[in-house]
């Protein structure tokens, strides 16, 4: 990436020293801050305000803040019980019943909760920058612009969460993967009760294995036996753990898109008056890339990195984290309004 970074950079100046060599017999002196414009922009980087002025006929620069408004998006995940997904419906299409279903009746006879087998997360974006640019006008026609600079903003541009309605599914979650684990390490489940994994309820639930939104395997932690060995499929093959992302104490489930604070820019652009009549308004556009660092991270709230540490199996995770990877700089597209002070 910094190479890449390097080789732009580099081509751009190049192509400015040939706009330069070719306009020396044309060049008009323009005085440092004889102007001072406010520019209105919009676009990938979100609703943004900016201050520019020229200083040199061949150079501006111009500093603002953008953001991204909020807005949200809905996205379902599925729970399950156990590593193996199951089907809800047979070779019909009709509707069967799955081991959720069956702990779920069990969990609302015994205690009243109703638990649903897919969670609600909410997207928000929370991007936003302050930036420093510099436009340079290279060429004779002085309408097109390349521009070098950089956003600096917080590494966390995105967030999602439960919706306030998946409280007590997850929390029903919770529940079962705590008895789940007093029976697995045979510790009471109340007072001096206690539940047999070798028969009965305990026995069941052993088998059932635990609740959770299966994600997939991590990249690089693999199963043991019980002498601390790592266990090896049919092929000779290590066997991964798999991720389950489970509700935390608070029961909720969470996760945040984090990227790099500085972020270098370039790009081009075209612009010119609004009215031949007027210099007051100006309309134009902005092309090109932010580089924030590779790929984004996605941290969940227990602090496994999706982007990194898990090897996602399929469903709604796998297609939000695989778009999300394809992202390893920003396109930036803005249009701008730009008003003459003076």
């Amino acid at each position: 990436m910094k190479k890449m970074i390097k080789t732009l950079c580099l081509t751009a100046l190049l192509i400015i020293a040939n706009g330069a060599m070719a306009q020396s017999d044309t060049i008009v002196s323009v005085k440092p801050f004889k102007h001072l414009d406010l520019n209105i922009t919009t676009g990938t980087t979100g609703l943004g305000i900016e201050l520019a002025t020229p200083i040199s006929d061949m150079f501006s620069v111009r500093a603002g803040y953008s953001f991204v408004p909020k807005f949200h998006h809905n996205m379902d995940f599925a729970i399950q019980v156990g590593e193996e997904a199951e089907s809800k419906w047979d070779e019909n299409g009709n509707r069967v019943e799955t081991k959720f279903d069956r702990l779920a009746k069990r969990l609302e006879e015994v205690t009243g909760m109703t638990v649903d087998d897919n969670v609600r997360m909410i997207g928000e974006p929370t991007f936003h920058n302050w930036h420093l640019l510099v436009d340079v006008r290279p060429f004779r026609n002085k309408s097109w612009h390349l521009t070098t600079g950089f956003y600096f903003g917080p590494s966390d541009i995105a967030k999602a969460y439960n919706s306030t309605e998946e409280m007590q599914t997850l929390m029903g979650v919770n529940l079962y993967n705590n008895i789940y684990d007093k029976v697995l390490n045979r510790e009471p489940i109340y007072g001096d009760i206690y539940l047999s994994p070798w028969e009965g309820i305990g026995e069941q639930l052993i088998q059932y294995g635990r609740m959770g939104i299966l994600v997939g395997e991590f990249a690089n932690q693999y199963k043991t036996d019980s002498d601390g060995n790592i266990m090896k499929d049919a092929d000779g093959n290590p066997i991964r753990k798999t991720y389950f992302m489970e509700p935390d104490a608070d029961g909720m489930v969470k996760a945040t898109m984090k990227v790099n604070s500085f972020k270098p820019y370039l790009g081009f652009g075209y612009g010119g008056r609004i009215s031949k009549k007027s210099d007051e308004y100006y309309i134009s556009f902005d092309c090109g890339v932010m580089f924030w660092g590779g790929k984004p991270d996605l941290i969940t709230h227990d602090g496994t990195n999706l982007s990194k540490d898990v090897i996602i199996a399929r469903g709604d995770v796998k297609s939000y984290v695989d778009l999300m990877n394809k992202f390893c700089v920003y396109p930036v597209i803005n249009l701008k309004l730009t008003k003459r002070i003076f």
